[in-house]
């Protein structure tokens, strides 16, 4: 399965991003797909989850602000970005395996930049 992450880009603290993970298969729909994210320096981390099921889950920093959603007829994955912080500044990836809660995943797609100014 070959993954593209799009919708990055530069926004000011407060504001809102969505981003979009698509596959290259119209199978998203038997992945878990996850949201991941690296900013300069650090190691990539975890952002949010979201099971074949719908089941979601989410890092606490970005719990309450940050709606992970698949909308499987589009073969599609969102991950909603409200209210921006400075430190959401990262290289976003989206990530697929056929596990509800892998422990590594098993394809990634490229990054997608997203750069929150104060």
């Amino acid at each position: 399965v070959q993954l593209q992450a799009s919708g990055g880009g530069l926004v000011q603290a407060g504001g809102s991003l969505r981003l979009s993970c698509a596959a290259s298969e119209r199978t998203l729909s038997r992945y878990s797909v996850g949201w991941f994210r690296q900013a300069p320096g650090k190691e990539r981390e975890f952002v949010a989850r979201i099971t074949r099921s719908a089941t979601t889950s989410y890092a606490d920093s970005v719990k309450g602000r940050f709606t992970i959603s698949r909308d499987n007829a589009k073969n599609m994955v969102y991950l909603q970005m409200n209210n921006l912080k400075p430190e959401d500044t990262a290289v976003y990836f989206c990530a697929a395996d056929p596990n509800s809660y892998p422990r590594n995943w098993r394809y990634w797609g490229q990054g997608t930049q997203v750069t929150v100014s104060s």
